[in-house]
C-alpha cells in the first residue's frame, strides 16, 4: 500500500510517498481502508520533533513510528480477534497512533465509532482530535451551561470552528474572534457576536466573558484575564512556544497564577476517549456541529498539506484522501 513515511524529523519536505507492507490487525484491532485522514497542528509538530520536549513520546534522534497522521474515516477491511463491534463494510472514524496517512491503517477497535448516515468520509476525518479538543475544554474543563457567555478565539480554525458551534449547543452565547475575511464564516457557525481582531482589541473593551477558550494565544495572559469575569475561566489552547519545551512555560505560569486569583486559568490537556466520539457522533447525526472543510490533498501531496497547516490561518480542517479511497464525498454515497 502507499503510505507517507518520514524517516526523520524536519519540514514537510522530510516525507515521502513510499509502498509499505499492509498491516495486519492484531488482537483488538481493526484494518481501515482509510477514505480520508485530517491533519491538524500536532501532525506538524511531530512531524518536525519541535518542541523537542515531544520527542520524548516519539523518538529522541528519530520518529518510532513513520507513518504520519492522526485521525480518520473508512471501511472496515478486516477485524482481528477478539473484535465483535465492527464488521467488514462498516464505515467508521476514530484516531490511530500507528499512521493514517496511508491507503490502510491498523486502528483499536476501541478508537472507532460510526460514521453517522449525514457525514462524509472526509467531514467525519475532520473529527476526531480538533472536535474532541473543544468538547472536553467547553464541558470538561470549564462546565459550560445555558445562558453563560463564552469567548473563542481562532474561531476560524480547527478547534475555534468546532468550539463555536460546541458552544451554541450547551446554550451559552458566543463570541468568535477572527480575521476580517472569516467574519461571516465565523457568523455562519452559529456565534452570536464576531470580533474582528484587526480593527478590535477584545482584551480592551468593556465586555466581560464566563469563558475564554484562547486558541490562539497571541496577548499576554494578564491582557486576556482583563476580558474574564471576576470568576470567569480562561482555557489557554496553544501548542506552540519555544523549540525545547513549546506551551510548557506558558502552562505552568497559567497554574501558578490560578492560586492568586478567583479567577480559573485551566490550560486544556485533551485526551481522545471513545465516549466522547459517540457524544460527537450524535451532534453531528442531529445537524448541531458540522466540520468546517478548508481543503482537501490528494494522498501523494500530504507534505504540502501539512506545509499549509503550519502556516496556521486555515479555514476549519484541513483532509488528505487516497485517490481510490472510499466514501470521499456526501455524493458518492
Amino acid at each position: 500500500m502507499r503510505a507517507i513515511v518520514g524517516h526523520r524529523y524536519g519540514p514537510p519536505s522530510v516525507l515521502e510517498s513510499c509502498e509499505v507492507g499492509l498491516p495486519l490487525p492484531g488482537r483488538g484491532e481493526v484494518l481501515v481502508q482509510v477514505g480520508a485522514a485530517a491533519v491538524h497542528l500536532g501532525d506538524y509538530f511531530v512531524m518536525t520533533g519541535e518542541p523537542y520536549v515531544a520527542r520524548l513520546a516519539f523518538g529522541l534522534r528519530r520518529p518510532r513510528n513513520g507513518i504520519r497522521g492522526r485521525d480518520l474515516a473508512g471501511v472496515v477491511a478486516a477485524v482481528g480477534k477478539d473484535v465483535t463491534a465492527f464488521r467488514p463494510g462498516e464505515e467508521v472514524f476514530g484516531w490511530s497512533t500507528a499512521g493514517t496517512l496511508a491507503e490502510y491503517a491498523c486502528v483499536p477497535a476501541a478508537n472507532l465509532v460510526s460514521v453517522p448516515t449525514n457525514l462524509s468520509a472526509v467531514d467525519a476525518a475532520a473529527v476526531p482530535t480538533s472536535a474532541m479538543a473543544a468538547l472536553q475544554a467547553l464541558r470538561d474543563t470549564a462546565k459550560v451551561r445555558p445562558g453563560q457567555t463564552v469567548l473563542v478565539t481562532g474561531a476560524s480554525g480547527g478547534v475555534g470552528s468546532f468550539a463555536v458551534q460546541i458552544a451554541k449547543a450547551f446554550g451559552a452565547e458566543v463570541t468568535g474572534v477572527c480575521s476580517t475575511r472569516n467574519v461571516d464564516l465565523v457568523r455562519s457557525l452559529g456565534a452570536d457576536h464576531v470580533v474582528d481582531y484587526t480593527k478590535t482589541d477584545f482584551t480592551r473593551a468593556e465586555k466581560r466573558y464566563d469563558i475564554i477558550l484562547d486558541n490562539v494565544e497571541a496577548q499576554p495572559l494578564a491582557d486576556v484575564r482583563r476580558a474574564l469575569t471576576p470568576t470567569g475561566t480562561l482555557i489557554p489552547n496553544s501548542g506552540r512556544g519555544g523549540r525545547w519545551i513549546g506551551p510548557l512555560g506558558r502552562i505552568a505560569k497559567a497554574r501558578l497564577l490560578s492560586g492568586f486569583t478567583r479567577q480559573q486559568l485551566k490550560p486544556l490537556v485533551s485526551v481522545e476517549k471513545r465516549r466522547d466520539l459517540l457524544t460527537l457522533a450524535d451532534l453531528l447525526a442531529t445537524g448541531q456541529v458540522t466540520p468546517l472543510i478548508d481543503r482537501v490533498y490528494p494522498l501523494d501531496e500530504a507534505a504540502d498539506a501539512l506545509r499549509y497547516v503550519g502556516a496556521g490561518h486555515t479555514r476549519g480542517k484541513v483532509v488528505v484522501t487516497p485517490a481510490d479511497g472510499p466514501l470521499r464525498s456526501k455524493e458518492d454515497r
